[in-house]
């Protein structure tokens, strides 16, 4: 959240606004791509409470450039807390990733891992008109995703899931597989679980150090896809924050754990590691 300080012809001070986070240039052959997130510039003009674009997250007051304040700022609603107004940039991040994995009415789609992150993808494709199955080692994330849509839950380790995916599509498996933890193992079995001609999109799949085997064959005999997506597209900005504002998608439902301040220590903790009952973890200051 940004409050907007004196100098800024286009909001007055005391405005409630919600910021992108990075502004790419516009200009250069990656956003004429509309791959915003590969522009040169990208990380480079971002929110900043110091000399690095990325520094300040926890910070009392940020800077926004001229070109944040142009092209990446949303005024929030009345109605609408800073805290739902905070899941704007992941819900984007969610939007693009469905987007590029081509959820389409109709089709069969499996979310594995349901996190906060896992679970936007589950409800974002279903809102797109999508049957979703849904897959996570704790029993409280897949009671969670039962109640905001998703048909069934797995446990992963039950080893009979996968071909309980496949009973409920004619033998194929699904039309497309969103994967929502960053663990290479989970890849194979992504693609075990895709129909041939399926989609595979990695999500959480960002460590440069990871290394990830799969069966060439699922690939070159049988035709599926292996998507990415990375970070958030600034023209999907305003529709993420119609999903938030007007409430399609219940975020406050995804809010487990609210820290003040004075813990934020405790918060890191706990959002870097999980327990069976957190979700989305909110530092209030």
């Amino acid at each position: 959240m940004v409050a907007v300080g004196r100098g800024v012809s286009r909001w007055k001070p005391g405005d409630r606004v919600v910021s992108f986070h990075h502004i790419p240039c516009g200009d250069c052959f990656y956003c004429e791509q509309k791959l915003f997130s590969q522009c040169p510039g990208y990380k480079k003009v971002g929110l900043t409470a110091g000399f690095d674009p990325n520094g300040g997250g926890f910070a009392e007051y940020v800077r926004a450039m001229p070109w944040i304040v142009e092209r990446g700022m949303l005024a929030i609603p009345p109605e609408v807390s800073f805290e739902e107004a905070t899941f704007i940039e992941p819900v984007n991040t969610c939007v693009k990733a469905i987007q590029k994995a081509r959820v389409a009415p109709g089709e069969t789609v499996v979310v594995i891992g349901q996190g906060p992150i896992g679970l936007i993808l589950m409800m974002l494709s279903k809102l797109a008109g999508a049957t979703v199955f849904a897959s996570d080692p704790l029993a409280e994330r897949r009671e969670k995703s039962l109640s905001l849509g998703a048909l069934a839950a797995f446990d992963p380790s039950w080893g009979n899931w996968v071909e309980e995916i496949r009973r409920g599509t004619s033998g194929r498996g699904a039309d497309a597989v969103l994967v929502a933890v960053p663990l290479a193992a989970v890849v194979p079995e992504a693609l075990a679980l895709a129909r041939p001609g399926g989609r595979v999109l990695l999500f959480a799949q960002n460590d440069p150090q990871m290394k990830i085997e799969f069966p060439a064959a699922t690939v070159g005999v049988e035709e599926k896809e292996i998507l990415g997506s990375y970070s958030a597209s600034v023209d999907l900005q305003a529709e993420s924050a119609e999903l938030v504002f007007s409430r399609r998608l219940p975020v406050r439902e995804l809010v487990s754990h609210r820290f003040p301040l004075a813990k934020i220590d405790e918060a890191l903790t706990l959002a870097a590691r999980p327990a069976g009952d957190s979700l989305k973890v909110v530092i209030t200051p």
